[in-house]
This record gives structure tokens, sequence and C-alpha cells, in this order.
């Protein structure tokens, strides 16, 4: 039978799309208001609600060393505990005032040493800064250029930047970077005198990709476009920090390029299990930012026990109690790639579009796999695929639009270091399972479960917890629309 966690958990989401402001006439226009906006969500059925923990199999957080979940984490945060017996709990101001401290300082120089940097400077998040370096750093006459699938953060950052321009390229495409470079470079005179600056934005790993940026490539195309040297790039290594490199040092320090980045983002929240992140950088920028960013200036500084996790995760990196870690990741994926491949079922389902792995193709000649491998869908399909894995207890998530391109839907899967081969091979048994019914709906005549607008309609999903929830007999059964609902395909073995 289907977990009953999963369908609480999906009839949670069914249950917040449904119109509210209907409801509330008579409510204050304040908050009646405030419903109108939320209702064009549900409309949409693209309501976010908060979802109850539950126990899963974990092919979808960001642990992806499983520091934090396996315990190593919390015993290197009690060690450093042990060390400042003395500690004050709280940081008492902004880092511009009270809450400067030794230790904080201590630790940022360590990070910065261990990446290879001059000086570093720790933020509440990631997101937070990449909205500074963006906001604060390029100046009037600068042009941003940046890859077309970097963070939310960065565009986030970018709306209230002073640089006079901005434009992307093709993702990971090298001649799209040329290309937009050399018209700066014709069109702006202040490129051309090399007045001004372009800063070239990128991510080592691309968090719903996991494809790895041709970093080498892109240096040499500005390099080559603009001979003046008035370029800089900027990098973020959310998903290389503590799985690429030396000791887990990210991707630029295993191509040894620390001196060709004028700024790199290190976050804590992923592989190191923590909070926070690190702006890595010389003094000038760091000047710059504890200047002017104003959500930095206007925070309290981090709390002594986020240092000391943030501290104890890199004790283990330099420990080298990782290392088996990162080369079990590799292992896994792999071995998912391997097997997926070779399926029957799978190979019939790429064969008639129903799901692709991009990063299969060519896996075998590459030397390092990321831990995040996305299986591309049609339509709303991704979701039928998310629900089916929820139901048996092993979690991955859909991704839609605006994470991802318009018609480029996908169910994200991640691999963790405390993940098992047998656990591997039950995802891929379920990724199967699934593909094998689709096949067969289609060899009835069904349409693909395309989306309704730019939203998710979720009416099958309300048939699926309906489904979940009788007593129907193991056939699928069709409706008049031909939209399947699900019977046997929610009782997973």
């Amino acid at each position: 039978m289907a977990d009953q966690s999963a369908v609480l958990m999906m009839a949670k989401v069914l249950e917040a799309q449904k119109p509210k402001a209907h409801e509330m006439k008579d409510a204050p226009s304040f908050y009646l208001n405030l419903e109108k906006v939320l209702d064009k969500r549900r409309r949409d059925q693209t309501m976010l609600t908060l979802l109850p923990a539950r126990e899963v199999v974990d092919f979808s957080s960001c642990d992806i060393l499983s520091l934090s979940k396996s315990g190593l984490l919390r015993m290197a945060f009690f060690d450093e505990l042990a060390k400042k017996p003395n500690f004050v709990l709280g940081s008492s101001g902004s880092r511009l005032m009270d809450g400067n401290h030794a230790y904080v300082e201590e630790l940022e120089h360590e990070v910065a040493e261990f990446h290879g940097a001059k000086t570093g400077l720790f933020f509440d998040s990631g997101f937070d800064a990449n909205c500074a370096v963006f906001s604060v750093i390029p100046q009037p006459g600068d042009a941003i250029v940046f890859d077309e699938l970097v963070h939310g953060s960065i565009h986030e950052g970018m709306r209230t930047s002073r640089a006079t321009v901005r434009r992307p390229f093709r993702h990971n495409n090298v001649e799209s970077l040329r290309e937009v470079l050399t018209t700066l470079h014709e069109t702006l005179p202040s490129i051309l005198s090399g007045k001004s600056t372009v800063l070239v934005s990128i991510e080592s790993v691309y968090s719903m990709d996991g494809d790895i940026a041709p970093v080498e490539d892109l240096l040499q195309a500005a390099k080559d476009i603009l001979p003046l040297g008035n370029f800089q790039f900027f990098i973020d290594e959310a998903h290389s920090t503590g799985l690429m490199g030396p000791q887990g040092k990210g991707l630029v320090c295993a191509l040894g390029l620390e001196e060709s980045f004028a700024i790199r983002l290190h976050p804590f929240s992923k592989a190191l299990g923590s909070h926070g992140a690190v702006v890595l950088c010389d003094q000038t920028i760091k000047d710059m930012l504890l200047n002017f960013a104003r959500c930095l200036i206007f925070s309290t500084a981090p709390s002594f026990p986020a240092l000391a996790a943030i501290k104890g995760g890199y004790a283990l990196l330099k420990s080298g109690l990782t290392r088996r870690r990162q080369n079990h990741i590799q292992d896994l994926v792999r071995y998912f790639f391997k097997n997926i491949l070779a399926h029957p079922t799978y190979i019939r389902a790429e064969a008639a579009g129903i799901l692709s792995l991009p990063l299969g193709k060519d896996w075998e000649q590459r030397r390092f796999l990321t831990h995040i491998v996305p299986i591309n869908h049609r339509g709303l399909e991704n979701h039928l695929l998310s629900a089916h894995c929820h139901f048996a207890n092993y979690c991955v998530w859909p991704i839609d639009y605006p994470v991802v391109p318009k018609g480029e839907g996908r169910v994200r899967v991640v691999f963790h270091a405390d993940n098992t081969f047998e656990q591997v091979e039950r995802l891929i048994g379920l990724i199967t399972e699934w593909a094998e019914l689709m096949l067969k709906r289609e060899g009835r005549g069904a349409e693909p479960l395309m989306a309704a607008s730019e939203g998710v309609n979720l009416d099958w999903l309300t048939r699926v917890v309906a489904t979940a929830n009788s007593t129907m007999d193991e056939s699928v059964v069709y409706a008049k629309d031909e939209t399947v609902v699900y019977a046997k395909e929610v009782e997973v073995a």
C-alpha cells in the first residue's frame, strides 16, 4: 500500500490550492487583498505550503556528505564547544558594532586560507551573499555577463545592481560567451577603453542540471575577447564545496585557478551540513561589502554555535574523514547510470520520449560525476514520478518553471554519502516501474499529461490521493478525458 504519510502530505498540498478570498468578503481589505494575490497562485495550482517532516529514503536533501544526518558534524560541533566552555551564545550585534570578535575573524581567516584566498567575509546565507555581491560590486559603466542558469539569488542581486549592462549567455556555451563579450567590447566605449569591467558570473556545478562549468575555456574566452584584461570572474561553489578538489576545497582549487577568480562563494548549507556562507575575495572587495552590503550591515553577526558548526565541518574536511564519503557518492552515481541506462524499460521509455537522463550521455568518460542527476519529463509527468516514489517512501521532488525554464520540468535526484547500493537499486526499480506504467498507458492511446497553464494542474493528484485512500481494485482506470487514475500505481511493491 501507499505510505500513509505521503498520502497525507499530498492531501495537504491539494488543500492549499483551494481559493479563499471569496470566503473573506467581510474581512479587512488588508487581508482580503493579500488573499487575492495568493488566490492567483491557487488558481495556477502553484501555491506553496510547509509540509510535515517524514522519515524517508533521502534522494533530495542538501546534506550531500550526510555529515548532519550521520552525527559526524554533531560530534565535531561538540568538540568545538568543549574547547570554548565559556562561550557566549549570542553575538549581540552587527559585525560593524558589537558583534565582531576574535573567533569569527579567526574562522574567516582559516576558511579563506583553506580555499587559497586572500580573505573572506561571512554571510547568513548564500542567498544573502549573492545579493550583496551583485548589488554592491559592479559599478556604473560595468557589465554583468552571466550564465543563463545561474541561481535566483544572483538575479535578485542584479535587480538592484548599478551595472550599466546585464547580459546572459547560453548555459555552459563558450561560443555564446564569446559572442556576448564581443558585442559588449564593440558597443560600449568604457569596456573597449578598459575603464570599466565585465563581471562574468558562473557556478561550479549547476544545482538543477548537475553539470560542471567549463571553467578553463570560459576564462580563455574572456582573455581572447578582452585583451586589456578588464574582466573578472565570480563563481558560486555551492555544489562543489566539500565534494570536489583536494579535501573538498571546490572546483577552483581542483583546477589550481585560485588567482583567476576575483570572488568565490562557498555556502556551508550543502555538503558541510550547517548554515551560512563565505565570500572569498581580496580586501578591497571585502571593504566594499562591509560598507555597502545592507544585508550584512543591518544583520546580527553569526552566533558562536553557528560558527562552531562551520568550524566543525571544516575540521572534518581537513581530517580526511570525508574522502571516503566523496568516493562513495561517485560509486553510487556510477552504479545508477550503469544499471538504469541498461534497463530494457528505461531504453523503451526514453525512445518513446517519456523520460531522459541528460547526464547519462558519455558518463563513463567523465572522471567526476556530480551528485545531482536530473530526470527530464514531458509536461507534468515529473509530478507523477515524484508521487510514485513518495508513495514508496523515497523522496525525490519535481522541479518546474520558474526554477527551471518553461517546458523543461524534471525530477531531481540527489545522491548522498549515506545512501546504499540497495537504495539506489530500489530507486531504479521505482523509476522503471513508473516508466512501464506510462508505456502501458500510451499503448492504450492516452495523451501525455501536460500542464494546463504555466502552473501545474493538480487534478490528477487529487485522483492519486483519492485512489490511495480507496478500496478500488488494482486495475488502471481511466476517466472520460483519459487522464490516468492511479490504483495499482500507488500500490508499490
